[in-house]
């Protein structure tokens, strides 16, 4: 079994409590996982990440007090890298693209199976992005249809490896995938997604995703 100090930390936040039990439950039973609290609503999740401090939050969005939004927002200004999950049933524009820019890595449906959430959890916890399928449509239709912005000096400074990578993560590949396509290691990998992101001031692998369509780095079929 993994040891305990390995554990990373888990806070669970939604409005209900079934489904913060059934949460619970089930990713204690994971060796690597150690749950560290449930919120109820936003203001309290906020609370508890500033005491805390896990190194993932699921975030239900729509919550009384203080919803989902506005409450990843503000944990992931509280100046330490924390990830965040939006895990809701709503698919909606209004929902979707509000929580990403908050600052939400990977988008959820409740729908997940109990495996890929978990799955989801420890790729945020290493710093990737897992996003429903139906929402990664979504999004990329919407980002591909806005014009495409000029080249800038940050992306004159891109190598050619990583432009390799740049279209990989686009196209939602895994780092494992990534390594496997360009055959060279993990670790690669994500010392050139670090490289990137300083480069192009950007936070995370779905912001990288979104500056490599905008910026025509790569070219999804979103028709079928």
């Amino acid at each position: 079994m993994t040891d305990a100090t390995e554990k990373f930390k888990v806070l669970i936040v939604d409005d209900h409590q079934v489904v913060r039990q059934g949460l619970r439950t089930f990713l204690e039973l994971q060796d690597d996982i150690l749950v560290v609290g449930e919120a109820e609503d936003g203001r309290m999740a906020v609370e508890m990440a500033r005491q805390l401090q896990p190194d993932v939050v699921l975030m239900d969005l729509v919550m009384p007090r203080l919803d989902g939004i506005s409450a990843t927002r503000q944990v992931k200004s509280l100046g330490y890298d924390v990830k965040v999950i939006a895990l809701t049933s709503f698919t909606e524009d209004d929902k979707v693209f509000p929580a990403i820019q908050a600052g939400a890595s990977s988008y959820l449906l409740k729908d997940v199976s109990p495996e890929n959430l978990v799955d989801a959890i420890r790729a945020a916890h290493r710093g990737e992005a897992r996003l429903h399928p139906d929402i990664a449509r979504k999004l990329m239709e919407q980002v591909a249809h806005q014009p495409r912005l000029a080249r800038d000096a940050q992306e004159e400074n891109l190598t050619e490896r990583e432009r390799d990578v740049i279209q990989l993560v686009a196209q939602g590949c895994s780092n494992q995938e990534i390594a496997k396509e360009l055959v060279i290691s993990e670790k690669t990998v994500k010392t050139h997604v670090s490289n990137m992101l300083g480069k192009l001031h950007l936070e995370d692998r779905t912001q990288l995703a979104i500056y490599a369509i905008r910026k025509g780095l790569v070219n999804l079929d979103i028709s079928s």
